[in-house]
């Protein structure tokens, strides 16, 4: 009996150490874990009340300004108003308690995987890329980044020279090492 009971023991052991659906992995709701965690520390920085409802209305206010994987999120939450569903209290209710925004995201995961399967777009060091070896479509992201758009361009050429143009203003320490400018 004792051998069972050992054995036993050993198999819960193994599969409490076992990385499962419960606990997030490096990488994991890189989008959420990042956004929340700027939310919260904004909230903190402006000394905002720690109540469900004010954090609520504040996040619709923080997701007004997002942009890319970040408004996706916000969207999926239902924090925009084109937003399909309503799952902000599962943001607003834990954080108004200083729940960590890691098992915020663990926690809205379990609601809606997709939250967690956002990913930043690898970032283009505009310092040092050959802009004329990206595709245009990278070259558009550029550009929406920076909340900008390039009317009348049809060559890759004039997408690289409307970037050149604005480089100064949205990036201008990477205006001011390059050379090529």
């Amino acid at each position: 009996w004792r051998m069972w009971a050992t054995h036993g023991l050993a198999v819960a052991l193994a599969l409490s150490v076992l990385p499962g659906g419960r606990t997030l992995r490096p990488g994991d709701c890189e989008v959420c874990i990042s956004y929340l965690g700027r939310f919260y520390q904004d909230l903190k920085d402006r000394d905002v009340t720690f109540s469900p409802s004010s954090i609520e209305k504040e996040l619709i206010k923080f997701c007004r300004e997002a942009r890319g994987k970040e408004n996706r999120l916000c969207y999926y939450i239902g924090a925009t108003d084109d937003a399909a569903t309503k799952i902000i209290n599962e943001v607003s209710k834990p954080l108004a308690h200083h729940i960590p925004v890691e098992k915020v995201c663990e926690k809205l995961k379990k609601k809606d995987s997709q939250i967690c399967e956002l990913k930043y777009d690898k970032q283009i060091d505009l310092r040092t890329v050959d802009l004329k070896k990206l595709r245009v479509r990278e070259l558009k992201k550029i550009l929406d980044d920076w909340g900008e758009t390039c009317k009348g361009c049809a060559e890759k050429s004039d997408y690289i020279r409307k970037i050149n143009e604005l480089m100064p203003k949205y990036a201008p320490k990477a205006a001011s090492s390059r050379t090529d400018l």
